[in-house]
């Protein structure tokens, strides 16, 4: 859903460890709700996402331990660099992420946050079940072979 216009997005943070460490078996493209120094300091490109998850809070989803530095310039009206910040989504979506994580194990992890070219920030939220280290490790070999298979071919020509 989030790749037919991936070239207009600016990217801000990326969950890289992600696809590493999860299976992902969807994605969702959330909107989130920010304040102003949020925003300015996102714009600035500061914000991780490592560490974070989307989890319930009542009726909603909510993105936590996401870490959106302060704003220097903002002074006494500043933000909590790590508060939990509502994701808005379709209740259908909601319905369904919050159903899977229950039922069926699944765990909702933001994948990369971005701004689009209307110039709003986004969450791509990803659906996935955590990988055994088997998993990890298998995911790690293929990973060496396509950069191995990639290097021989470049000296062969």
């Amino acid at each position: 859903m989030a790749q037919k216009n991936a070239h207009s997005h600016r990217v801000v943070a990326d969950n890289r460890k992600a696809r590493f460490n999860y299976e992902i078996s969807d994605t969702y493209e959330a909107g989130i709700a920010l304040t102003g120094t949020e925003v300015k300091s996102l714009r600035s490109g500061k914000a991780t996402i490592g560490e974070s998850y989307a989890g319930p809070s009542g009726e909603d989803l909510v993105l936590y331990n996401a870490y959106i530095p302060e704003y220097l310039q903002a002074n006494r009206f500043n933000h909590e660099p790590r508060r939990p910040r509502k994701l808005l989504l379709h209740r259908r979506e909601i319905d369904r992420l919050l159903g899977a994580t229950q039922r069926e194990g699944y765990t909702v992890i933001p994948l990369r946050v971005y701004f689009n070219d209307r110039g709003r920030a986004k969450v791509e939220l990803g659906l996935g079940k955590g990988k055994k280290l088997h998993d990890k490790r298998e995911t790690e070999k293929k990973r060496d072979w396509a950069r191995e298979k990639s290097r021989i071919l470049k000296e062969k020509g």
